[in-house]
């Protein structure tokens, strides 16, 4: 991934919003990480494979109510908040 300071995003917009339709472009500032310009198709990519993904979930999680595969709330919360899961 080619990757500009946010200076270098800022002065060379114009080719860094070409480089991004190809891959993405990490921007740093101060020499850290603080953003990636990628190119819209790539962003409609993510969103649609977001979309599916929470499809697949709330399909299952269906399955799994109808099934009586449940748990208690409580018991469900203490384990996401301790790093457990299935």
């Amino acid at each position: 991934m080619d990757s500009l300071s946010a200076n270098e995003a800022k002065t060379q917009f114009g080719d860094m919003l070409l480089k991004a339709q190809r891959a993405p472009v990490q921007i740093n500032k101060n020499g850290k990480p603080v953003a990636v310009v990628i190119s819209m198709d790539e962003y409609e990519s993510i969103e649609a494979l977001k979309l599916r993904l929470l499809q697949s979930r709330a399909t299952q999680a269906k399955a799994d109510i109808e099934a009586g595969h449940t748990i208690d709330g409580e018991s469900f919360f203490n384990d996401l908040e301790s790093g457990q899961h299935d």
